[in-house]
């Protein structure tokens, strides 16, 4: 059989060493390659990048700098396709700059007669008409149009896109592999077990790992004050590691410091409070996922990462995106951050705590349904390459 290799420029967030987008790319790229090996397509990706050199030694593929044109223009030329995705980006939620970048690399890729495919994005919120009509006059000319929850889906059709063109399939990180261990690594982290990535010399005892992703939202601070206040409830009644894990640096990093102190000390409880530091690569990130007990999170890929590796859940909104994802697996919010409370939260720690495989037990069916459909894209995408779609 005759290999063709095809040049795909791929968009998003990517290079600002956040892990849950490092994750989305990590993720497509993996699926793109397993996709690949079933085909006769080869795929050369070059990755759209806020630091193309980090990129290209992290995930060994070309990257050029998303904010320089020339050199954006220049690698959509010479591609075969664009894809834009995943993620949030077209939301004018945090600012209006998003959906006119992310919207005018996809055009720029139309204007040249390249094939361009949205990749599992999440849409919205889109408050400003202009937005919405723009979003309608580039989507209408995607050769595949793929959404992470049926909210995104609405939203666009209420945009004037036809329902038969959007596939709902779910966020790509639930098709994240765990990495491979080297050896050094394996001996470090427990002869490469998935379940145990702190380092020997620092597991005294061995206690179910609670993992809590916390970010800066409230101006006050009160739901950051909740949860601390809810895990230092479950400490004082149970023996637990409550493991911090920053997805977005440096900024969950400050969130989660400041989580540990309002915790404080934890003496004659046998239970101990640690963070994840400086970890952007979003494979160690999953492993440290992988390993614990439980996870709380406020990060959207938190949860994926923990939905992804099994691992019970409890999620806290502070955008719809977060109630999307629970509702896939047919579980709500603890809470939003202006109505958390502590109390409530410790209850529900506990509950899911003990309980874990009754938790995982009713939401099986649902995972694994959510990891195979997380390759749907790229089967899309290799199809249409190789001249299939």
């Amino acid at each position: 059989m005759v290999t063709t290799t095809k040049k795909i420029v791929i968009s998003g967030y990517y290079g600002f060493h956040n892990s849950g987008d490092e994750a989305v790319l990590k993720s497509i790229l993996t699926a793109l390659e397993s996709e690949s090996q079933r085909t006769n397509v080869q795929v050369e990706p070059i990755v759209l990048s806020g630091d193309p050199e980090w990129t290209q030694k992290t995930y060994g593929v070309r990257a050029v700098h998303r904010m320089k044109l020339g050199e954006v223009r220049r690698a959509i030329k010479e591609s075969d396709g664009l894809i834009s995705g995943g993620g949030s980006l077209l939301q004018d939620a945090t600012g209006w700059k998003s959906i006119p970048y992310y919207l005018g690399v996809i055009k720029i890729a139309q204007n040249m007669k390249k094939p361009t495919f949205i990749y599992s994005q999440g849409i919205g919120p889109v408050k400003r008409d202009i937005f919405k009509t723009m979003i309608r006059g580039i989507f209408k000319h995607c050769e595949y149009i793929s959404v992470r929850d049926e909210e995104s889906a609405k939203l666009i059709q209420g945009f004037g896109i036809r329902w038969n063109d959007v596939h709902i399939v779910p966020d790509p990180v639930m098709g994240l592999p765990l990495p491979e261990l080297t050896k050094v690594q394996q001996a470090s982290y427990g002869g490469g077990s998935a379940r145990r990535t702190t380092p020997k010399s620092e597991q005294e005892e061995e206690l179910p790992v609670v993992g809590v992703s916390v970010r800066f939202w409230e101006k006050d601070r009160n739901e950051l004050d909740q949860i601390a206040e809810g895990l230092k409830q479950l400490a004082t009644k149970h023996k637990v590691h409550i493991r911090l894990l920053p997805f977005h640096l440096p900024s969950d990093e400050e969130a989660s410091t400041y989580v540990k102190q309002q915790i404080g000390p934890l003496h004659g409880t046998g239970s101990k409070v640690s963070i994840c530091s400086n970890v952007t690569d979003p494979q160690m990130m999953l492993l440290e996922v992988s390993r614990c007990a439980l996870v709380l999170g406020m990060r959207l890929h938190s949860l994926i990462y923990a939905a992804s590796q099994r691992v019970p859940l409890i999620g806290v909104s502070y955008d719809p995106k977060i109630d999307a994802f629970l509702h896939r697996l047919d579980s709500q919010a603890i809470g939003t951050t202006a109505s958390l409370q502590a109390d409530k939260l410790a209850e529900e720690l506990e509950k899911i705590l003990t309980n874990r495989e009754e938790w995982l037990a009713t939401r099986e069916e649902a995972i694994a349904s959510l990891k195979e459909q997380a390759q749907e894209p790229a089967v899309h995408i290799l199809k249409f390459l190789s001249g299939k779609g």
